[in-house]
C-alpha cells in the first residue's frame, strides 16, 4: 500500500449514511495500510465549532480515532471547516496541519494547501473569506450561543449559493499567476490541492499540479504517493 495518502472535499453532511460509510470503508481497508494520510480540507461540509459538531458526527470521529492510532493523519481546514479546533484533534488523534505545508518524500517533494487560497479572481469570495478567517471573527463566533451560529451560518450558505449562480466556471478556479507566485517559493516542488472539484493533472515547465476531486454518495478519489504518484478510485 502506498507510503501516503491524500484527499479533499468529502463534504460530510450528518445523516448522509452512504457517504460517511464510504469514508468510514476507506479508513478501514485503505488508509489503515498507509504511513500517514493527509486530509486536505472539507472533510466535513460544514463545522460550527468543536462543542457544536463533534457531537453531529460520533462514527466519523470514531473512525479518525482508530485510524490514527496505526496510521498518523493531518488535517487542515478548508473554506466549509476551517473552524476544526484543538479538542476536535484530541478526541480523533489527528494533527491539524497549517498549509502550506512541505511534504518530503524519497523521490519528489509536494506542496499541499487546500486549493481556494489560488482563487483570487473570485475577489468577493476571498474579502469574505478574509473577514470569515480572521481570528478576531472565529474567536467571536465560536463564544456565540450555539442556535446564533446555525442561524448565521444557515444565512451565510444561502446567500454562498445564490452567488455561485452568477460566477462564471473560470472565476471559481484557481489563478495561474497566483499559483505560480506560490511555486516560486518552492523550487523543484509539485503542487497538490483540492478545493475546486476539478481532478486533473496540469503540467508545465516549473512544475504538476496535481487536483484532488470531491467525493460522490458512492465513489471517491485519493492520491497515492508511494515511489510515484497515482489517483486512486475509492468505491
Amino acid at each position: 500500500m502506498a507510503h501516503t495518502l491524500l484527499i479533499a472535499d468529502l463534504h460530510l453532511i450528518s445523516g448522509e449514511v452512504d457517504k460517511t460509510n464510504l469514508f468510514i470503508k476507506f479508513c478501514q481497508e485503505q488508509a489503515s495500510k498507509a504511513n500517514q494520510l493527509f486530509i486536505l480540507g472539507d472533510l466535513f461540509n460544514t463545522w460550527l465549532g468543536d462543542d457544536l459538531s463533534i457531537n453531529v458526527y460520533p462514527s466519523v470521529i470514531s473512525a479518525l480515532k482508530t485510524l490514527s492510532s496505526t496510521t498518523k493523519v493531518y488535517i487542515t481546514g478548508g473554506n466549509r471547516d476551517f473552524l476544526l479546533g484543538e479538542e476536535f484533534a484530541r478526541q480523533t488523534g489527528c494533527v491539524l496541519l497549517n498549509t502550506p505545508y512541505l511534504l518530503e518524500t524519497n523521490n519528489k517533494d509536494y506542496v499541499l494547501i487546500h486549493g481556494d487560497e489560488l482563487c483570487t479572481d473570485d475577489e468577493t469570495y476571498q474579502q469574505l473569506k478574509s473577514v470569515l478567517q480572521h481570528p478576531i471573527t472565529k474567536f467571536i463566533f465560536l463564544h456565540l450561543p450555539q442556535k446564533t451560529r446555525l442561524k448565521l451560518s444557515g444565512q451565510l450558505r444561502k446567500k454562498s449559493i445564490e452567488a455561485q449562480q452568477y460566477k462564471s466556471h473560470e472565476i471559481m478556479d484557481i489563478n495561474q499567476h497566483t499559483t505560480d507566485k506560490l511555486m516560486q517559493k518552492y523550487p523543484n516542488a509539485d503542487l497538490i490541492h483540492g478545493h475546486t472539484h476539478r481532478q486533473n493533472t496540469h503540467h508545465s515547465e516549473q512544475y504538476t499540479r496535481f487536483v484532488l476531486g470531491d467525493w460522490e454518495v458512492n465513489q471517491g478519489n485519493a492520491i497515492a504517493i508511494n515511489d510515484a504518484l497515482n489517483y486512486l478510485e475509492i468505491r
